[in-house]
């Protein structure tokens, strides 16, 4: 059984930066993602890595103001959020498949194709 905690959360600034954890427990990741969820908002897929190779994929809306990252030896996922906007705040999920996709497949931003989630990790970008 897979565990995914996430930490780092919390109030910033427009224009401010905040980098998110997820530490991964039990079992294999293939691939790991960020997935948010604005009040009122269906729940949207942010970030994804794959864990062999560190191939990557962003959604449009944070390419070039984010960035994702794991660390094999600790297990543990990042979400570095620079120049963050008021349409950033959300609650940011942690999630895990043991699959790893081919680059171009659509399975990698699909949140059904993640079986393990973490409890989510609130962000808050107001002045």
């Amino acid at each position: 059984q897979v565990e995914l905690v996430e930490s780092g959360g919390g109030l910033v600034q427009p224009g401010g930066s905040l980098k998110l954890s997820c530490a991964v427990s039990g079992g294999t990741s293939g691939s790991t993602a960020w997935f948010r969820q604005a009040p009122g908002q269906e729940r949207e897929f942010v970030s994804t890595i794959r864990w062999f190779d560190g191939n990557t994929r962003y959604a449009d809306a944070v390419k070039g103001r984010f960035t994702i990252s794991r660390d094999r030896a600790t297990k543990t996922m990042y979400l570095q959020m620079n120049s963050l906007k008021p349409e950033d705040t959300a609650v940011y999920y942690c999630a895990a498949t043991p699959r790893s996709y081919n680059s171009g497949s659509s399975y990698r931003s699909d949140q059904l194709k993640y079986e393990y989630w973490g409890q989510g990790t609130q962000v808050t970008v107001s002045s």
